[in-house]
């Protein structure tokens, strides 16, 4: 039976990059954002397009668009979180069911929400990525189109981090940079190789 190792981590946190490590030592990786984003360019744009009809464009739906019609609206937040959570769901569970049918040991659902839409039930275990609220910020601020207004509108939305490592099983810490962040998360796939009845397979690259 395959472990699923839940993962997450506020804005900015190295949720992503941390992801990336996983993979590099060859555990399978169901990315909830770039689901959402191929369900953008198919699944979800009919439903969209009858739900927010100006955030469809040329047949995709237009994300920045979307965004001005979500942001601080918690009304249309909610009818949008309707529409793409069933979906992503859905893959999610393709996914899962791909691995036990391989005999998979080990997988991780990068979910960047996954404390706040109880995802976390799901899972085995959940593992938190965080970093100091100075890092956080500096990361967030630098990148193209982020503002002040909706830096706050993010984290607003957002459980804090203290409450998430609060809730987390495993902590990787990227604030000493992704060299660092790769021996934290060595060390916790040699933890759970360890574990009784949870035989992470050789070819896992630890």
């Amino acid at each position: 039976m395959t472990f699923v190792l839940g993962l997450t981590g506020s804005v900015g946190m190295g949720k992503s990059a941390t992801a990336a490590i996983f993979r590099k030592f060859g555990v399978p990786v169901h990315d909830a954002d770039a689901t959402v984003h191929a369900l953008y360019r198919g699944e979800a744009v009919p439903l969209i397009a009858k739900a927010f009809p100006s955030a469809v464009r040329e047949g995709v739906v237009d994300r920045a668009a979307l965004g001005h019609l979500v942001l601080d609206n918690p009304d249309n937040l909610r009818a949008l979180e309707a529409i793409v959570h069933p979906l992503v769901r859905a893959a999610e569970e393709k996914f899962l069911a791909g691995l036990h049918s391989d005999r998979e040991p080990l997988a991780v659902l990068d979910i960047p929400l996954l404390f706040e839409t109880g995802g976390e039930t799901r899972c085995d275990a959940v593992l938190v990525v965080t970093a100091s609220p100075e890092v956080q910020r500096a990361r967030v601020l630098a990148r193209d189109g982020m503002t002040e207004q909706k830096f706050k509108s993010i984290l607003a939305k957002q459980m804090p981090d203290a409450e998430k490592r609060k809730r987390a099983h495993f902590r990787v810490d990227t604030g000493s940079g992704f060299a660092s962040a790769g021996a934290q998360v060595r060390s916790i796939l040699t933890c759970l190789a360890a574990r009784p009845g949870r035989v992470l397979r050789h070819s896992l690259k630890i």
